[in-house]
């Protein structure tokens, strides 16, 4: 099974809260995305920001990877720590595939 055909896992550091992600079908350039079991929130390839956290509702950028570069995150969402912002508050987050 490859990496975009997996279930990915959000891991809050904070308080341990896991939010898991499922494979849904490629967007229209061919790419992996994963939507969110429980909400409209996705993970996605952006041409500008690279991987994201997007917010469907709100259509509004959640989250991305902390220390990966654009140029050098690949065609699956970096396993890494990734940051977090909703409203005042932010996380930090270890992406993971399982």
């Amino acid at each position: 099974m490859s990496l975009s055909e997996r279930v990915v896992e959000m891991r809050r550091y904070a308080d341990g809260a896991v939010y898991r992600f499922l494979p849904a079908s490629a967007d229209e350039d061919g790419a992996a995305r994963y939507k969110r079991a429980d909400k409209d929130v996705w993970i996605l390839r952006d041409r500008d920001f690279g991987w994201i956290v997007w917010d469907a509702t709100d259509k509004s950028l959640m989250g991305r990877p902390w220390d990966i570069a654009i140029k050098d995150q690949g065609a699956t969402p970096p396993e890494c720590d990734w940051v977090s912002r909703k409203g005042a508050n932010s996380y930090v987050y270890r992406l993971a595939f399982v």
